[in-house]
C-alpha cells in the first residue's frame, strides 16, 4: 500500500502504480491520457493522481487543482507474494546443463568416427540420469554447430532421435545443415521425406529454406523445385533468399517464364542497401535481376 499526502490531507492508495509527470496538465481530456496509456484517478481531496504502468512507486507525484506543486509520496510499497504459474507441461531442470554439454564434448571429443563406439559413450553419459537429459544434449548440439564439427553432430543428432528425443526444429535444422556440410545428400533427402510425411502440416519455412538451399549448394535444381512446389501446396511463403534461389534455378533449367512468375509474386516491393554505413530501405525497380 502507498500513502499519498496532498496538504493537510493523506489517504491509502492500493494502486501504486503511478509515474512522475513533471508538466502535467490537468484540463488535458481523459481520452488524450487513455491513448497514451496514462488514466487519472480523482482523489478525496480534489487532486488528479496520474499513473501508468512501469513505473517505481516512489516515483509518483499528486497535482492539485488548486497548488501545481507535486506532493511527494509518504510511504512505499509493501512487496507481496509472487503469482504462481501453472504449466501444461512439465517444465525441466537447466541447472547445470552447460557443465552437462561441455562433459559430454569432452567426452566424445578424441574417439573414431565409429558408430558403436560414439553410441556407448553416448549412453554411458546418461546412464545415470533418471531422465533424459535434453536440454544439455540440445545444448552440445548447439555447441557444435557453432564448432563446425558437423560429423559428430550428425552422430549426436542421430543418437538423440534414436532415443526418441530432439524430434524439434533446431534438432532438424542443423542436422539437415550437417548433411549439407558433410556432402551427405542421400541422407538429407531421406531425413526430409520423412519430416515431410510425419510433420506435413507443421512444416515451418525454416526447414524448407533449409532443404532448398542444400539443393542449391550441391547445384541440383529438379530436386529443388520439388521441394518448392510441395512449399506451395502448404502455402508457405519463401523468404527473399528463398526466391531468389528458386528464381535462378528455373532460370537454369531454361524455364524464364516461371522465373518471371516466381520473381513477381514472392520477390518484395522493397530491398535493403547499406548507405553512409546505414542500413536502408529502398524500392525495387522492377526490371532488376534476381
Amino acid at each position: 500500500m502507498v500513502v499519498f499526502s496532498c496538504g493537510s490531507v493523506s489517504f491509502p492508495c492500493w494502486r501504486p502504480r503511478a509515474i512522475l509527470i513533471e508538466k502535467a496538465d490537468v484540463g488535458v481530456p481523459l481520452r488524450e491520457f487513455l491513448s497514451g496509456r496514462i488514466d487519472v484517478v480523482r482523489i478525496p481531496c480534489g487532486c488528479s493522481v496520474l499513473k501508468s504502468k512501469g513505473t517505481r512507486p516512489e516515483n509518483a507525484r499528486i497535482f492539485c487543482h488548486r497548488n501545481i506543486s507535486a506532493a511527494r509520496i509518504v510511504g512505499k510499497k509493501t512487496a507481496g507474494k509472487g503469482k504462481k504459474e501453472h504449466h501444461l507441461w512439465k517444465k525441466r531442470d537447466a541447472t547445470g546443463s552447460g557443465k552437462k554439454a561441455r562433459s559430454l564434448l569432452r567426452a566424445i571429443a578424441d574417439l573414431p568416427n565409429e558408430k558403436e563406439v560414439v553410441y556407448g559413450v553416448l549412453d554411458k553419459w546418461i546412464a545415470w540420469e533418471p531422465e533424459f537429459p535434453l536440454i544439455a544434449a540440445a545444448k552440445a548440439l548447439r555447441m557444435l554447430r557453432i564448432r563446425n564439427q558437423w560429423v559428430r553432430a550428425i552422430q549426436v543428432a542421430k543418437w538423440m532421435l534414436s532415443k526418441g528425443q530432439g524430434t524439434t526444429l533446431s534438432t532438424y535444422d542443423t542436422l539437415l545443415l550437417a548433411f549439407d556440410m558433410d556432402k551427405r545428400v542421400d541422407e538429407a533427402e531421406s531425413l526430409w521425406n520423412m519430416i515431410l510425411h510425419a510433420h506435413t502440416r507443421s512444416l515451418s519455412k525454416q526447414l524448407f529454406s533449409r532443404m532448398i538451399s542444400l539443393y542449391d549448394h550441391h547445384e541440383m535444381p529438379e530436386k529443388l523445385i520439388e521441394v518448392f512446389a510441395d512449399m506451395e501446396e502448404l502455402g508457405v511463403r519463401p523468404d527473399e533468399d528463398t526466391t531468389r534461389r528458386v528464381a535462378y534455378a528455373f532460370n537454369k533449367l531454361g524455364q524464364e517464364d516461371k522465373q518471371k512468375l516466381v520473381l513477381k509474386r514472392y520477390r518484395g516491393k522493397w530491398k535493403y542497401i547499406h548507405f553512409n554505413g546505414e542500413r536502408v530501405r529502398v524500392k525495387r525497380d522492377p526490371w532488376e535481376d534476381p
